[in-house]
């Protein structure tokens, strides 16, 4: 009996001895992939406390780890209203990552911990809200009921057609909402955010800043790490295309270049202007959110001084079309997220694919050059067909043709991470906008509702 307790004394002496080993690693060298699991936590609540006004424990669960790696369960939040911050530590207790909101630019990362810089790196400005303006759509947020469409209103209630998690979708024609849907807990007011989608906006920011002549399709030595380089050399038209030559790793399954990026750099745009050429530029298609920053932190740089460049989104676009919810988050230095961090409703998703749909004109204004929307469908050759010259998708999510579809081949999207599309058809004058919480592994294509949409409608035409 003697030698037994013995045993279970050393057994117990080795456990509390691993355990205190254990604790005094994480807490000194924790691995980086625990760093980025809490940035991504912290962030992520942040941003949909702050913006979307959504519970922290809801988001905790639903949007960081009911999806995620297992390893996202361990992971606990602490949200201070007061001072905007929120802190993410793995088991409550090590690699603790930080978040910060900063009213009109939404929450960053504060991967530093350095929340003073991150608060000086933009103006405190009044938050957006959604606007209340009584007027018919896009002109408001009132909807013409006139317009509604019956059957496919049926549709968007469809839970298989919708899919899983689905949180909004906005079905417009001939520039009016016909139908339209949200899930549990989600609503025609609550910011959505885009992920990749914001890559197609930031593209269109570029746009209007081509309108003043101060930015080209041909403009080399684009920036100034890049002088005496022979990245000097690429130009604005390879970035858009995500032909730049530049090394850039997207995988999401590890501490990768994009994770790397997006919670453990306080200046993100770093990383991607130090990558090396590997590849000619305009030759292969490399698909990189780096790409995205470099072109915010290029057209920032040609957009005016500092503050110029912060304001330029809502002057420039979100102001001009009535897109009163919109928040475009910048880095914790001040460089927008053009990759990743743009949240709006999905009416005014919505109103950004009818500003696509309508050519870049808007109450017949334009915003846009002549032709940039038909750079945004056209594709470049490296990328086989599939992605255009202006950070949008020819292809669906998931992959396939639009004739595979049984779509019209006009058909273009903005796609953006778990679930978010923006659906352009211009032959059948159409936007629609689906997005939710669905991770790609589940399969679920947007594709087949927007068949069974166009569908109906034509059914009921030649009726």
């Amino acid at each position: 009996m003697r030698v037994v307790l013995r045993i279970f004394k050393g057994l117990a002496l080795l456990v509390i001895l691993v355990a205190i080993s254990g604790g005094a690693w994480l807490s000194v060298s924790p691995p980086e992939l625990l760093k980025v699991g809490n940035g991504y936590a912290a962030k992520i609540v942040c941003s949909n406390v702050f913006i979307a006004g959504r519970d922290p424990d809801d988001v905790l669960y639903d949007d960081v780890q009911a999806p995620g790696n297992p390893l996202l369960r361990l992971l606990r939040v602490e949200v201070d209203r007061d001072s905007g911050r929120v802190t993410s530590r793995f088991m409550g207790l090590f690699a603790p990552n930080y978040a910060l909101y900063r009213s009109a630019f939404g929450c960053t990362s504060v991967p530093d911990g350095d929340f003073d810089a991150a608060a000086k790196a933009v103006p405190l400005l009044p938050a957006p809200r959604v606007g209340q303006n009584d007027a018919v759509w896009p002109d408001g947020e009132g909807v013409d009921q006139a317009a509604g469409n019956a059957k496919i209103a049926t549709l968007l209630a469809d839970a298989r057609l919708a899919g899983p998690a689905m949180r909004a979708m906005v079905v417009v024609q001939d520039g009016r909402i016909i139908a339209e849907s949200y899930g549990p807990g989600f609503s025609a007011s609550t910011p959505l955010v885009g992920w990749s989608m914001t890559k197609t906006v930031n593209a269109a920011l570029i746009g209007r800043l081509m309108m003043s002549g101060k930015i080209s399709y041909d403009d080399t030595h684009l920036l100034p790490q890049w002088a005496n380089d022979p990245r000097a050399e690429i130009k604005l038209s390879d970035l858009m295309g995500m032909e730049s030559g530049l090394a850039f790793n997207e995988d999401y399954g590890a501490v990768a270049d994009v994770t790397r990026m997006l919670y453990l750099d306080p200046d993100m745009v770093s990383l991607p202007a130090s990558a090396p050429l590997v590849a000619v530029p305009g030759t292969d298609f490399h698909y990189s959110s780096g790409t995205a920053l470099l072109l915010s932190r290029i057209w920032m740089n040609k957009a005016g001084d500092p503050r110029a460049a912060l304001d330029y989104p809502r002057d420039a676009l979100f102001g001009p079309l009535g897109m009163t919810s919109a928040v475009f988050e910048a880095d914790e230095r001040g460089t927008f997220a053009g990759s990743s961090y743009l949240y709006a409703t999905g009416r005014d998703w919505a109103r950004f694919g009818q500003f696509l749909l309508q050519d870049g004109v808007w109450n017949g204004q334009r915003l846009l050059p002549e032709g940039f929307v038909a750079m945004m469908r056209t594709p470049t050759a490296s990328s086989g067909g599939q992605y255009t010259q202006g950070q949008a998708w020819l292809s669906g999510p998931g992959g396939g043709t639009s004739a595979e579809f049984g779509l019209p081949q006009d058909t273009f999207w903005l796609q953006g991470h778990d679930g978010q599309t923006v659906a352009i058809v211009p032959s059948a004058n159409l936007v629609f906008v689906r997005m939710g919480l669905t991770p790609s592994w589940l399969g679920y294509r947007p594709q087949v509702i927007l068949k069974e949409i166009l569908s109906t409608l034509q059914s009921a035409k030649a009726g």
